[in-house]
């Protein structure tokens, strides 16, 4: 590219960089002054792979996180696979419905937590060496981690390693 685009994208890729930081600290400050909010972004922060994208896309569009069983929050999200059937019709198995900014969100996150977070990990591989299709174990471990993280935001437990 010319010099002259290349430095005008720079400031706005700049100037980008902080709004971004803006924006952070105003929900950071936002969610100090909810104590239940702080605690739950605690416990969510507390995952090796949940980021603060993550952990605030939660915050902000699953209120119920933490109230629901594993089934209906599964579903609330995305990641259950839903029936196509209809008489002796079977069709394939596909994730539809649900909050579908979260389910993207989730889906980035799960491509760093498979690399970071070691039962994650061993849960895709293991997925993947049984003959899976790679983004049908990412999807098997969205599901898998928003039950545990329900999980931890009803009971009010960070991650525990050793338990995992």
């Amino acid at each position: 590219m010319p010099k002259e685009i290349k430095a005008s994208i720079q400031r706005v890729i700049k100037n980008l960089q902080k709004e971004i930081v803006w924006v952070e600290e105003k929900l950071d400050k936002l969610i100090d002054e909810t104590p239940d909010w702080s605690k739950t972004l605690a416990i969510l922060l507390s995952v090796k792979g949940v980021g603060k994208v993550l952990a605030y896309t939660l915050l902000s569009d699953l209120p119920e996180l933490g109230q629901l069983n594993r089934k209906e929050i599964a579903a609330l999200v995305g990641p259950a696979p839903m029936n196509r059937e209809s008489g002796a019709y079977r069709g394939k198995r596909r994730i539809r419905g649900g909050r579908a900014r979260i389910r993207t969100v989730m889906f980035m996150a799960m491509m760093s937590t498979i690399q970071s977070n070691d039962k994650f990990k061993h849960e895709y591989q293991r997925l993947v060496a049984k003959g899976k299709p790679k983004k049908v174990a990412l999807i098997a471990c969205m599901r898998k981690m928003i039950t545990i993280l329900n999980t931890m935001v009803k009971n009010g437990e960070r991650w525990n390693e050793k338990l995992a």
